[in-house]
């Protein structure tokens, strides 16, 4: 059983986390360093280029890289501290077993492997090989991704892989390809420029992807309109044209009022929609009754502000879209994405220069890492696996038979659903951490201690990792060579600048020495990443996500490839659907009907205020890397309840007063941070955090029942003020969770 060996405080005063500082005088080397490594950050799906300090094989620093023209030398406070987990005291150094009363200890490699793969077999021989999963994670590059989907696949043999971007992009990608029968954004970002209307729905550009606002300021600059719809007056409301707070859980209302409004004012581009769309007559059905009134009882806005972000979309001659998490993170999710998309189509801005529509990517290669093979449903080139020419193509690169191929397996709230129902025993994950960032983490946690073995690769020891049987010490980002494809679908390279320390291993030659052990080495003969780049090259062939005209070196000649890239003589595409014909089987965009529904949680009597979750700039995900670096804790020390003076008064809660956030899951105490950014009737938690502090307590585990992506962004909530003041946030240790 995967209960922890020893206390959790034990633990953590062993591998932490615990905050590390760069010395004043900067580290040995830094102003003399043995080269720049010309990478990209580990971070977010914007992939700025950075140029890494190397000093005897250790990362000393960073530099701008003024000529990536993303975001031209331009980094995030995180961007600018992300060396600092280099030379981290948490590093694992070596593989870790588990010893009961004693914690976790280093062992051999033979050791390790040795464990793991018995297990394996035990578990798959006793209960089948579906009773094995793995849970994967868009940190890592395009050929890590690759070779997690048919490691799982040919080697495991196992149809129970998913991954953490099923907590990020799923909504978006499934929407995306009802619409126009491909996953990416339409544009690169320097489209932006030249907009003169810039919606932003449910994405706090300016802490999230700091890096963006700069194309959004720019056509600010030149006179651009700009629409924020979001709950929260995030910063990038503050100076915009329009703010609208709308109420969460009822996007789809909002986009369905202003699709209303355009058709009823015929804001319409008539030709577009006849000669390349299809089911715009059903879609209009489905919003005949969102009247502008009607909208605004439902999600909280005034109805002249709608009408204005209406008429201001449909006047323009140039425009664009870009939404994130906050509209995504729904139990209708992919219908808020397809009302979005819903606008964009009716004005036919798409496919034009300056008019787009973009999903912002969240995770470091959260678009290519959902590309190439590590989703439950997913083969290589974004292929189906329950298609059967799919199957077959795939079956034939890899070398196996197609009956041999497991199908469509369980995404990862359900792979935990079936940990409990004791269908899968076992579990393999890399770079995931699953016990902070997914929802409902009491029932999480739960789910591991049944689990018969857990083996975890990482190169920290997180909070999921101290369930684990065996942890296998991987790999930095900067530690092996590789692709991630960012937020614009630009294929870019990241370059190893160092190799990993101590007795820690590349991801890629763990997973390739389990693949051995499990009897399956000749399937698995690489001898570089651009070997399994090559490999996933033709493995993309033909499919959506086309990179087979995408080399190593036609990267970096061009500092990134945008696929779809079929052929090496092919430059790639920028901007998509120039030529108007999209990959749905009809060659026509789709418009999609969204009526609106509620969410899966509505307030009560017990339960009577909206809570919802996101992030903070200095903070990323789980927070595995950013609360181990002192200075992106001190900037936000801990997970604070945002709460507006309204709100406050009517409970009587003073400024960081402790209150006591319960949900139909679990509690938790936070301190109260009364601002008058934030809906009246909404309160907001960021969710980076874990244990005690974890906002993830209290979400609930309802999913799209198309994308199967969680809800975090709604739930009913009940505080309680605690009548006691908290500590200053200096002094918080809320980044360790204990």
């Amino acid at each position: 059983m995967a209960k922890l060996p020893v206390s959790e405080e034990h633990i953590v005063a062993q591998f932490g986390p615990h905050l590390n500082y760069s010395p004043k005088e900067g580290y040995e080397g830094r102003d003399e360093p043995d080269e720049l490594v010309k990478t990209h950050c580990c971070f977010c799906g914007m992939q700025c280029g950075i140029q890494l300090s190397v000093k005897d094989n250790k990362v000393v620093g960073f530099e701008p890289w003024m000529e990536f023209p993303f975001n031209e030398g331009r980094l995030c406070p995180k961007g600018v501290q992300r060396y600092l987990q280099n030379n981290h005291p948490d590093r694992l150094l070596s593989p870790l077993k588990r010893v009961e009363g004693q914690g976790f200890v280093p062992t051999s490699w033979d050791v390790a492997m040795g464990k793991t793969v018995s297990e394996i077999k035990r578990i798959q021989e006793t209960y089948g090989n579906d009773a094995f999963s793995m849970l994967s994670g868009v940190s890592l590059t395009n050929e890590k991704s690759y070779l997690v989907g048919k490691f799982a696949r040919v080697a495991l043999k196992t149809k129970n892989l998913d991954y953490n971007g099923r907590l990020c992009m799923v909504s978006a990608g499934a929407g995306n390809k009802k619409a126009f029968g491909l996953d990416r954004a339409s544009n690169n970002y320097s489209d932006l420029e030249y907009a003169e209307v810039i919606i932003v729905a449910g994405a706090n550009i300016s802490e999230t992807f700091p890096t963006l606002t700069h194309w959004i300021w720019k056509a600010r600059d030149r006179g651009a309109k700009i629409i924020v719809i979001d709950p929260r007056m995030i910063p990038l409301a503050r100076t915009a044209d329009l703010h609208l707070d709308v109420r969460p859980g009822t996007d789809s209302a909002l986009y369905g009022a202003m699709l209303k409004y355009l058709v009823d004012n015929d804001m319409l581009d008539h030709d577009f929609i006849d000669s390349h769309t299809s089911g715009f007559q059903e879609t209009l059905d489905a919003v005949k009754d969102n009247t502008l009134e009607w909208a605004e009882e439902i999600t909280g806005i005034k109805k002249e502000k709608i009408q204005q972000a209406a008429e201001l979309w449909g006047k323009a001659k140039t425009s664009f879209l870009l939404h994130a998490r906050g509209i995504e993170h729904h139990s209708k999710g992919v219908d808020n994405v397809l009302g979005c998309i819903n606008l964009v189509l009716a004005t036919g801005r798409i496919g034009k220069p300056y008019c787009g529509y973009a999903t912002i990517t969240g995770q470091g290669n959260g678009q290519g890492g959902r590309e190439h093979g590590h989703k439950c449903d997913q083969l290589p080139g974004n292929r189906d696996i329950e298609n059967l020419e799919h199957r077959k193509y795939i079956s034939e690169v890899w070398g196996i038979n197609e009956k041999d191929l497991p199908g469509k397996g369980l995404s990862a709230y359900e792979i935990i659903e079936a940990i409990h129902r004791g269908e899968i025993k076992g579990l393999l994950s890399i770079c995931f951490n699953p016990l902070v960032s997914l929802p409902n983490s009491n029932y999480v946690r739960e789910a591991l201690e049944k689990l018969e073995f857990y083996v975890c690769i990482d190169f920290f020891l997180n909070e999921t990792a101290r369930h684990a049987d065996v942890v296998l010490a991987g790999s930095l980002q900067e530690e092996e060579e590789g692709t991630t494809t960012s937020a614009e679908g630009r294929v870019i390279r990241i370059r190893q600048a160092v190799t990993p320390p101590g007795d820690a291993r590349t991801d890629t030659s763990i997973i390739l020495e389990i693949a051995k052990r499990l009897g399956v080495k000749d399937k698995f003969t690489y001898e570089s990443s651009e070997a399994i780049f090559n490999e996933l090259r033709v493995a993309s062939k033909g499919g959506t996500a086309d990179y087979n005209g995408i080399t190593y070196k036609k990267i970096e000649d061009n500092m990134g490839i945008f696929w779809p890239c079929p052929t090496e003589d092919h430059p790639g595409t920028p901007r998509l659907w120039e030529d108007r014909k999209f990959k749905t089987p009809d060659g026509k965009a789709h418009f999609n009907p969204a009526p609106y529904k509620l969410p899966g949680e509505v307030t009560c009597v017990d339960y009577p205020v909206i809570l919802t979750t996101g992030r903070v700039v200095s903070q990323y995900l789980s927070g595995t890397q950013t609360r181990r670096i002192g200075k992106l804790v001190d900037q936000y020390p801990e997970p604070l309840l945002e709460i507006h003076p309204n709100l406050a008064k009517q409970y009587g809660i003073k400024q960081r007063e402790l209150i006591r956030v319960s949900t139909r899951r679990g509690e938790g105490i936070f301190p109260a941070n009364i601002v008058e950014t934030i809906r009246e009737d909404t309160v907001f938690i960021p969710y980076h955090w874990s244990g005690k502090k974890s906002a993830n307590q209290l979400t609930p585990g309802t999913l799209d029942p198309i994308s199967k992506i969680p809800e975090f962004k709604v739930c009913a909530c009940h505080l309680e003020p605690l009548d006691e003041i908290a500590p200053p946030s200096k002094e918080s240790t809320a980044y360790a969770s204990i």
